[in-house]
């Protein structure tokens, strides 16, 4: 290739090269929950005229069930090697997003897996898994040459949290960030993504970090991702990315040729855009970038697009086609998915379910009572079909329909008389509302956490005025603050629905009307409206900033009062915990030459070795924990069993409690089983301190499950040896 042919492929849109036989390859196709219609990688005709949306990640998240994360990724796979192989899809998705949400202000939550890094890290890890991996092939000894049934990406990398927030843009915002936030946080679920989920590209962010272009920092690209974690895959700009730099980020005072350059010399080896194609010709001649530079990037590239068949094809998968886009297996699952991601906040009196011998009529109303394409969120492309949720409520009474509102910014009133009438005239009342893409999205934050407009006046008015009981479903990604709600007396159930999918509406009424007991868990905390009044979302530390008066950030650095915490979520039936069988202690022999590191306490503690840098030992040190889990109801149900580690008491700074491990099991009732945990001391038991160490601290951890109705103390000390 010569070097114009070269730096041509650089590029998302790749022309390839005629006279070598190589073809031209669109890479920027998106495969968030189902095949989406964003990126000229993909398109929808006649003859693909649809692909099965799930639910969108923040829904899928609230399962807290690794194996439908898998599942699904291997649906949507399916469905994409099948649009392949009819030309209407590339083999290289951009997605899953897998950015921690720090701030419930963020626009971009439905994206994602919530505000735990290990849940995220785990959702990230089962879903590439379920979409690259081809069966038989998961273990293979080169990674490099591991074959693909997709190619996955997870982005953005790193500390990507603010898109546009009261005049601050994610093109020119700087996240300043510590080095402990940074490992602890930030980079955490990335990594779990490359080293486990074994990862073929990560997409780096718009934003800077500690004031460098996060596509122009070497620290990140070059020395964290290919060195410490091994990447098997290539590096792609988030689009446009290149050219911020020298448009809106001004770094360095770059021309086009100094960013080509900057970006290439830090490992990024595609720009989804032009100015890499444009100008990295001329950024070699004008002596900025080495040709190696181009080389070693077109090497990742190809190599990725061999391990997918692309230039001979894959046999395994040549034989899918139409009939395995948008089936009924599909439809279901993106059903299943939405049932089980659903979750019930409040159920006074057992109000719910709903009884179909007592409820023939149903006021349906709200902004979103007829909801469609607000249920698919954003990446999603053109559904198979949609259910609304009075399509699936129609399936249960006899609905009287009534908007209530005329969007969902609801700033007029006149449509909440129709409401409150229907409320009046019905067996029950079902009252849909929430937020949509004109609210929270990819590039708009949210600047408070009320509902819009007079959504909350229409809620408290119908009722109020309702004949009988009162169903409120939430439509969000981010919290909302409905303590009004909550403590209303005359709503007597909450369901949070998220944005759940074409098959929304279906989901939403089987689990009002019993069919399906919810079991879904928040995967982010709703705060108080107040919290957002006390810090500025471009405040970075998720520890409190004492000095400023700033809380702290998610659940892990956050103990004051709010409307539901993370891992929050009921049943209909009850469930009881004991503890099996436990390890009291836990002794790690070292070597007798390592270090013993000092960690800061709060109070006076002394310990002949206060802690051990991860680094130094072999960290294959295990506890095991065995819990019963018992329906004790009379419905069967499926329980999330949530596990946390507590830090020695009086650490300075360090977290509250962090997610160690979970499983979603499903009892019948008046059943049982028993649910083992197998924990690694390091990764479980482990901190960063404020220097950035990753240290393995002595002392009494403790083990909570769930909300600590179950807890038990695993005291850690070492031995010389």
């Amino acid at each position: 290739m010569t070097l114009s042919e070269k730096v041509a492929q650089l590029g998302h849109d790749a022309p390839g090269v005629a006279r070598l036989g190589l073809p031209p390859y669109n890479w920027w196709s998106e495969a968030l929950h189902g095949i989406s219609n964003v990126g000229p990688g993909t398109q929808f005709d006649n003859v693909v005229p649809g692909a099965t949306s799930f639910p969108n990640v923040i829904n899928m998240a609230a399962s807290f069930n690794e194996a439908m994360w898998k599942t699904v990724g291997q649906v949507v796979s399916t469905e994409g090697r099948a649009m392949f192989n009819l030309g209407r899809a590339g083999l290289t998705f951009w997605s899953p997003t897998i950015n921690v949400v720090r701030d419930p202000r963020w626009g971009r939550i439905l994206e994602t897996p919530g505000e735990d890094p290990f849940v995220v890290g785990k959702y990230a890890v089962n879903y590439v898994r379920g979409l690259q991996d081809v069966e038989g092939t998961e273990n293979a000894t080169d990674l490099n040459s591991r074959p693909l049934k997709v190619s996955s990406c997870c982005k953005h990398f790193a500390a990507y949290d603010v898109d546009n927030w009261k005049g601050v843009h994610r093109y020119t915002f700087d996240a300043r960030v510590t080095e402990q936030d940074m490992l602890e946080t930030f980079l955490k679920p990335f990594e779990m993504c490359v080293k486990e989920g074994d990862v073929s590209s990560v997409m780096c962010s718009y934003n800077r970090v500690n004031g460098y272009p996060t596509c122009a920092d070497p620290v990140l690209l070059k020395d964290t991702i290919r060195g410490d974690w091994d990447l098997h895959g290539y590096i792609v700009a988030d689009c446009d990315s290149v050219e911020v730099m020298v448009k809106y980020q001004h770094f360095l005072n770059d021309t086009n040729e100094d960013a080509v350059a900057q970006t290439l010399k830090a490992g990024l080896d595609l720009d989804c855009g032009v100015l890499s194609p444009k100008y990295a010709e001329s950024s070699v001649r004008q002596g900025k970038v080495r040709v190696k530079n181009i080389d070693k990037a077109l090497n990742y590239l190809y190599v990725v697009l061999m391990r997918l068949g692309f230039f001979d094809g894959s046999p395994k998968f040549q034989s899918l086609g139409s009939k395995d886009i948008c089936n009924d297996e599909h439809i279901e699952l993106a059903t299943e998915a939405a049932r089980q991601g659903i979750v019930l906040l409040k159920n006074d009196n057992d109000t719910l379910p709903l009884d179909t011998s007592t409820i023939k009529t149903l006021a349906v109303v709200g902004p979103h009572a007829n909801a469609t394409s607000v249920m698919l969120g954003n990446y999603a492309g053109v559904p198979c079909r949609m259910k609304s949720p009075i399509d699936g409520l129609s399936e249960y009474a006899k609905v009287n329909y009534q908007m209530g509102c005329d969007d969902v910014a609801c700033k007029k009133r006149r449509f909440i008389p129709g409401a409150v009438d229907a409320a009046k005239n019905s067996d029950a009342t079902v009252i849909v509302v929430g937020l949509d893409l004109s609210i929270e999205a990819e590039g708009l934050d949210r600047d408070h956490l009320f509902l819009p407009g007079s959504q909350a006046e229409l809620v408290g008015q119908v009722a109020a005025a309702s004949k009988g009981p009162v169903v409120l479903v939430i439509m969000s990604a981010g919290g909302i603050d409905i303590s009004f709600a909550k403590n209303n007396p005359n709503i007597k159930a909450i369901v949070w629905a998220g944005y759940p999918g074409e098959e929304g509406g279906r989901a939403i009424a089987d689990v009002i009307f019993g069919k399906y007991n919810p079991g879904g868990r928040l995967p982010v905390t709703w705060h108080e409206a107040d919290y957002v009044n006390q810090l500025p979302m471009t405040s970075m530390p998720l520890r409190p900033v004492t000095s400023l008066g700033y809380p702290g950030r998610t659940y892990k650095f956050f103990d004051g009062p709010v409307v539901y915490p993370f891992g929050y979520g009921l049943s209909y039936t009850s469930f009881n915990h004991t503890l099996v069988s436990a390890i009291p202690s836990l002794t790690v022999n070292i070597n007798k030459a390592i270090l013993c590191r000092d960690i800061a306490y709060d109070t006076a503690v002394k310990l002949d070795c206060a802690s051990v840098l991860v680094d130094d030992i072999t960290c294959s040190d295990e506890f095991e924990f065995e819990i019963k889990v018992e329906n004790a109801g009379k419905k069967d149900g499926s329980q999330v069993v949530i596990v946390y580690s507590k830090p020695p008491s009086g650490i300075s700074s360090t977290h509250i409690k962090q997610v160690v491990g979970f499983q979603r099991v499903f009892l019948k009732a008046g059943g049982f089983q028993s649910v083992k945990f197998k924990l690694n001391a390091c990764k479980s038991l482990g901190l960063i301190d404020f220097g950035g160490y990753n240290l393995l601290p002595a002392g009494e951890h403790t083990i909570l499950v769930g909300d600590g109705a179950v807890s038990f103390p695993v005291k850690l000390s070492f031995n010389r040896v």
